[in-house]
């Protein structure tokens, strides 16, 4: 699986991800920033059985803006994401596979994260 699909499920995975205390939440729902934050995932390929696994991911909200201008393109904008700037690779072992499939599953542990311009390179990025 290529590296931007993987980061790009991670992301998705983590904004959907509800670890953490009472105290934590409100402190993520104001963050303004990048960072590092555990989170788990089941990891699943067909024809094994799902693995939970806990992993480091990017998370956070960063500075963004637009202004309009008279020429063309019309706007001007300023778009930065969390996204990873440094990562290592971890590769699992998944449970009970059928003969002849390969059990292996490689997913990205983030090392260190920042605020940044999207990479198609690495993440799946929408069109600014």
């Amino acid at each position: 699986m290529k590296l931007s699909c993987l980061l790009g499920a991670l992301l998705v995975l983590l904004s959907g991800s509800s670890a953490g205390t009472e105290a934590s939440a409100v402190e993520l729902r104001t963050f303004v920033g990048c960072a590092v934050r555990e989170f788990s995932f089941v990891a699943r390929k067909p024809g094994c059985r799902g693995l939970r696994v806990t992993t480091d991911a990017c998370w956070g909200r960063c500075q963004t803006w637009e202004k309009p201008i008279l020429e063309p393109p019309y706007i001007e904008s300023h778009h930065r994401i969390c996204t990873y700037n440094e990562t290592r690779m971890v590769t699992v072992k998944l449970p009970r596979c059928a003969p002849g499939v390969d059990p292996f599953y490689t997913y990205p542990v983030a090392i260190r994260c920042d605020c940044d311009l999207c990479s198609t390179a690495t993440t799946e990025c929408e069109t600014f």
